[in-house]
């Protein structure tokens, strides 16, 4: 029998293997060359091409979000009957789980949920958070300076898009650490190591007690506060949510926003160590750093994967599919489709129409909070520009003949590194 090195990379399993959750970009090519769409040995179907992606993430009739947060590896909970099974995923719901959450909503309750939270993107309110950014940017930038270096991703990614969500949502500021500490020390979404779930659970329920005191206490006595128009807002209809539903909206944010944020500022942070040419370009020109970031969605984004259940009988890409197959939406390979993009491995500011990247999403899930993804990762880049003159990977990154060595978390969902050493020459 062949070992898991030994087999074709199309026959590998993406679920199981490290090698392929460190660095899947050839694994994805593997998979394309079978076809836009592929169906691999587990059953799981594959979408790589670029237009079936979105094709299916714009399709909410034919398929559901039900298994987007844990994957399609988890086992559903019935046994698919029949040319619909849309009563039986709604029936598998449990609407008073703390663990279900926006992301594998469909319909109306996705729809009712999302509107909680859009009052937090307008721009007034961004604009008065970007304040906040600035400022807490430059004290952690400041310190790192001050010591020659840091470790980007927990002294500096993690900290700084915890406390900038926790501010936008208007968390009180003596919770703010208990919130990072917890979010920092729980595993990432989609982790290989299965038995690291319940820890994930344990973080949800470690926010949802403040949270819901939050919520009560802002519907009994409302404050001008950023918590108060969240714990009194209404649905689209008028109607008033249950409690646990704006907890439960509050936490996806808080949870979501700070993991991908903090990934994308690491690797695109890595991208500028490596390339000092690429460095002196945005330092001289900072209105380059928002396409720059733009590019490292497409290239390098923090998601690799989303998913989705079929609901009823359909065809992606001249692939029949049945009620209950499930589907990899494969974002970071049709981020590097040859049919959609020219010259799709290199790396290019301003490339012609590159907000179409799928780094964010598409369809009714596109990620809530990309606006604040794109103004504080921006943010914190200009800050290091400010106050550097050079930025470069420490010598431990490095192996033989200069070889570089970076260690990427073990997640079938986020690509994102787990730890990133700098050296920092002061400006």
């Amino acid at each position: 029998m062949a070992t898991t090195a030994e087999l074709p990379l199309a026959k590998r399993d993406y679920f199981s293997d490290h090698s392929l959750l460190v660095d899947p970009y050839a694994y994805f090519e593997a998979l394309r060359a079978e076809g836009p769409v592929h169906r691999a040995p587990n059953g799981v179907i594959f979408v790589t091409g670029f237009q079936e992606c979105v094709d299916v993430l714009r399709d909410n009739d034919n398929f559901s979000s039900f298994q987007t947060q844990l994957g399609p590896m988890t086992p559903l909970p019935f046994v698919p009957e029949g040319e619909d099974i849309s009563e039986q995923i709604a029936a598998a719901r449990e609407p008073h789980a703390m663990s279900e959450l926006m992301v594998g909503y469909d319909g109306e309750q996705h729809a009712n949920a999302r509107s909680l939270l859009n009052r937090l993107f307008v721009p007034s309110r961004l604009r008065a958070n970007e304040e906040y950014m600035w400022n807490f940017a430059g004290e952690l930038v400041d310190d790192a300076v001050t010591h020659g270096g840091c470790e980007l991703i927990s002294e500096i990614a993690t900290p700084y898009v915890t406390l900038v969500i926790a501010d936008l949502l208007g968390v009180p500021e003596e919770d703010r650490e208990a919130f990072r500490k917890v979010i920092d020390e729980g595993p990432p979404p989609g982790s290989l190591d299965m038995g690291e779930q319940p820890r994930e659970s344990q973080v949800l329920m470690f926010m949802a007690q403040f949270f819901m005191r939050y919520v009560q206490e802002r519907r009994g006595s409302p404050r001008e506060d950023v918590l108060s128009e969240l714990a009194n807002a209404n649905y689209p209809d008028g109607s008033e949510p249950d409690a646990l539903e704006v907890v439960k909206s509050a936490m996806f944010l808080f949870a979501a926003g700070q993991d991908t944020s903090a990934k994308l500022l690491g690797n695109a942070m890595q991208r500028v160590a490596r390339d000092k040419a690429l460095q002196a370009q945005l330092r001289a020109d900072p209105k380059l750093i928002a396409p720059f970031l733009e590019e490292v969605l497409r290239l390098e984004g923090s998601a690799k994967a989303t998913f989705r259940l079929a609901k009823r009988p359909t065809r992606i890409g001249g692939m029949d599919i049945k009620p209950g197959d499930r589907i990899f939406i494969g974002i970071a390979a049709a981020n590097r489709d040859p049919g959609r993009w020219e010259n799709p491995e290199a790396f290019e500011i301003g490339r012609r129409r590159i907000q179409e990247h799928l780094g964010f999403g598409r369809g009714a899930h596109t990620c809530l909070g990309a606006p604040l993804a794109r103004v504080e990762v921006r943010v914190i880049f200009q800050r290091f520009f400010e106050k550097t003159s050079d930025i470069t990977l420490a010598d431990e990154h490095f192996g033989p003949h200069g070889q570089v060595a970076l260690d990427y978390e073990p997640s079938f969902i986020i690509r994102g590194l787990a730890k990133l050493n700098l050296k920092l020459t002061p400006a």
